[in-house]
Formats: structure tokens, sequence, C-alpha cells
């Protein structure tokens, strides 16, 4: 028989679902598939640095990642709740690209402000500075950023993608253009992100940036993860060869 204490314990409580997770993700152009059954869960706090060749597929899972591009087939989700089927769910994700897609007339301080409104955000121009001087470019809030150069852009862009805190943050070679101090900027903010329990996807052809922020290792070939390993079984040495080998490079 159960002592009393047993019988009226409380239920463990259930666990949270993960801050982003795909599930079976497929997509399809045509008869072929860019991504092909890519499955993986990330907790609050954790990056996963995903590697592989131009046209293995990379790109693509971010976009069903972002709710920017319908799955064939599966789903993404943010804290258990489709990204697809709901505005609200996506606009907690960021997505940094090597491409700024900014607007070129507005000043720096105006791209991201604009940016911090759509998103919501209390404060939008409060957040639009401190997420500029975040990237280290909060002298330039007032340029235009045709005016910025390249390098500037691209802090600019990342600036207005983390205006709003996101929970989950998805960066497609986001290193691309930036000078060291830029590099150190986004380095440093990703790393604040994540101990404040955002997750982090990062794309990226640099071992050594990837390996650095990763808790999780990926590599994608052909739409489909053909590595998968925890950071912590990862010796940086030997997957450098084993990456090289795999692709046939270096």
């Amino acid at each position: 028989m159960a002592a009393p204490s047993e019988l009226h314990a409380p239920a463990a409580a259930p666990a949270p679902p993960p801050a982003l997770e795909a599930d079976g993700l497929r997509r399809a152009f045509g008869p072929r598939r860019a991504v092909d059954g890519v499955s993986f869960a990330l907790a609050p706090g954790e990056c996963l640095a995903l590697f592989g060749p131009n046209g293995a597929g990379k790109t693509t899972t971010l976009r069903m990642l972002a709710g920017l591009l319908s799955p064939t087939a599966g789903e993404a989700r943010v804290d258990g709740r489709p990204i697809a089927k709901d505005e609200a769910v996506r606009a907690r994700v960021g997505l940094i690209s090597h491409h700024a897609m900014l607007y070129a007339a507005l000043t720096a301080q105006e791209n991201v402000a604009f940016a911090a409104r759509l998103y919501g955000v209390a404060d939008p121009e409060g957040a639009a500075r401190a997420s500029l001087e975040r990237m280290r470019v909060l002298e330039r809030a007032d340029t235009p950023v045709r005016r910025l150069s390249r390098g500037l852009q691209q802090r600019v862009s990342i600036a207005r993608a983390m205006v709003h805190d996101p929970r989950v943050v998805l960066l497609d070679e986001p290193f691309t253009g930036l000078d060291d101090a830029g590099a150190r900027a986004l380095t440093g903010a990703l790393t604040t992100l994540k101990a404040a329990g955002a997750a982090l996807v990062l794309v990226t052809h640099n071992l050594v940036e990837g390996l650095a922020l990763a808790t999780r290792v990926a590599v994608m070939r052909d739409g489909a993860f053909v590595l998968d390993r925890p950071r912590a079984a990862v010796e940086d040495v030997a997957f450098a060869a084993e990456y090289r080998a795999l692709f046939g490079v270096g």
C-alpha cells in the first residue's frame, strides 16, 4: 500500500517544448528535393552550427524555420507553436542574412526603429539606439545607409534583426562583409542572446566561427543532415579533417 505522502504527491510538471523544433522538414522545387527530412530540436540557449557546401539546402531550411517559405512536408515550431500558422510566432524569430536589405534612403536609426514598430516594441526609438549601440554603430545612427560601407550596412542589418530580442535567431553567413570590430560585436551580441535563452541556428562556411558558438554541430548535404553531434563530442582539428574528407576540400 502506498504511503500517504505518495498518494498526495503532486504530478510532475510537463517538460516545456523546445525553443525551436524542425519536424521532418521537406521542400521540393519541382522534382528536386532541396530539403529532405530535416529534424532537430533546440532548447533555450542552444546554438546549432550548420555547415555544408553551396546548394546543400541550408538557406532553404532557414527560410522555412523563419516562416518565409512553406514546407512541402513537415513543420517548424517555436515554443511548441507552428511557425507557418501564426504571425505572432513568426515575430519571435530574427533572421540575419549576408544581404543587408535595408531602406537605402533612410538612416540607420530609421531603419531599425521602423522594424521595432513592426514588432510592436514599446519604445522603438530607444530600442533602435540600444540595438545599434550593441553592434557598435550608434555613432552612425543619423547617416543614410546608402552612405555607409558594406560592413556598416551589415551591422545595421543585424541591429534591425535583433531589435525585438527574438526568441529564435537564424543566421545565414552573418559574418560576411564584417570587419574585425563588427565580427566581435556580432559574436558578443549572440553570446548575450544565448545567455538570455535565445535559440540560434548559424549557417556558415567558417568552421572556427561556427564551432565557437555551437552547442550542437550538423553538416548538410543534398538536403539532409549527414552528421549531427553535440558540440562536446566534436574535436576541432578532427572535425575539420572529417569535413574536408567529406566534401573533398582542403
